[in-house]
């Protein structure tokens, strides 16, 4: 009887444990219902709901009447339902805001949501590379500017070696070496930082080849490479997500030169395609805890970890990757710890 009895308890556990899952992912003073409104980002929507927001993809319901719920329109409502007696969130598609031109039957609608503040990291999308050694040894170059010029900018025409016949189309970035991303554990060198100090069009094939720089954002200087520039800018189409795999890494640079990491702050993180980082992945931050000095006894002690924030993963590298701290519950640095949330 009593064994019954606990095959019933423990059967009635193992059915309500999703439900009491789901349930404890909502906030207590969620809204039932949000319009989306120009200017949010999924990640601000997912905390007025949720109490993590990387819990998104687990409680989300799609909407088969709508051709693609994963993109998320201001005038949009997203919504509360229960589906076989689980809380879901589901997306109502609203009035589209349309822009008319006078003269002109062009239709602009909205753009979609991002998944995060796109100011934050958009430089770091297009004008941020990772490179390893080799690429330095083989890349295109520039040999020298027009008129015997040590410098280019804007409008200046520069001459390019070791450039591919078939590289003569499209465009590049004139790249110079930067950090080198080492392993704080192992020192092996992860990648390169490739400073980006402008943009250029070939314009005549050829050893050398002729280019025009079409911008830049300091002088252009003979020995800097050349890296195609993608020809389809990165999307910002991504739900933040628990990883597929447990991560464990640490932050082992700081982009823009700051010290003190904070809120929106880009890092680097030594977790990479290699060990199975991807775009969307959300990784929990920790301050690692400092050593010091016992005084009754003298010995060294080592502080226990605190948790400081979240971080979301934006672009991925081999042995890399580029992440934006979404919250920031302390100061934090180098050498913190990144792992599942």
């Amino acid at each position: 009887m009593r064994i019954r009895k606990l095959l019933s308890l423990v059967t009635g556990l193992l059915i309500c444990l999703p439900l009491l899952a789901a349930s404890d992912a909502f906030r207590d003073n969620h809204p039932e219902r949000y319009t989306v409104q120009r200017g949010d980002t999924l990640w601000d929507i997912s905390q007025r709901f949720l109490t993590s927001p990387w819990f998104w993809p687990e409680i989300w319901h799609v909407n088969p009447e709508i051709e693609n719920p994963h993109l998320i329109y201001p005038g949009d409502v997203i919504s509360l339902v229960f589906v076989d007696g689980e809380p879901r969130l589901t997306v109502e598609r609203g009035t589209r805001e349309v822009r008319l031109s006078p003269g002109v039957r062009e239709e602009q609608l909205s753009p979609a949501i991002p998944t995060i503040p796109m100011d934050a990291i958009r430089p770091f999308l297009s004008r941020s590379h990772v490179v390893d050694e080799d690429f330095f040894n083989e890349a295109p170059y520039i040999v020298a500017g027009e008129d015997e010029r040590v410098l280019a900018s804007r409008g200046d025409r520069v001459y390019v070696r070791r450039l591919a016949e078939d590289d003569a189309d499209g465009g590049f970035a004139a790249v110079r070496r930067g950090a080198a991303f080492r392993d704080p554990e192992t020192r092996q060198i992860l990648g390169y930082e490739a400073t980006h100090v402008g943009d250029l069009n070939i314009q005549r094939n050829g050893d050398p080849a002729t280019a025009v720089v079409s911008g830049s954002n300091r002088e252009i200087l003979p020995g800097d490479r050349l890296l195609r520039t993608p020809r389809q800018p990165a999307s910002a189409n991504f739900f933040p997500k628990a990883p597929d795999m447990e991560l464990n890494g640490l932050i082992i640079h700081v982009l823009d030169g700051v010290s003190q990491i904070g809120q929106f702050d880009v890092v680097v993180l030594n977790l990479g395609d290699e060990q199975g980082a991807e775009v969307g992945d959300v990784l929990a931050i920790y301050k690692a805890g400092r050593q010091i000095r016992d005084q009754v006894t003298g010995d060294r002690v080592t502080l226990p970890e605190e948790r400081a924030g979240e971080l979301i993963i934006f672009r991925t590298f081999d042995k890399l990757s580029f992440g934006l701290v979404m919250r920031a519950e302390r100061h934090m640095g180098v050498m913190d710890i990144v792992r599942n949330p």
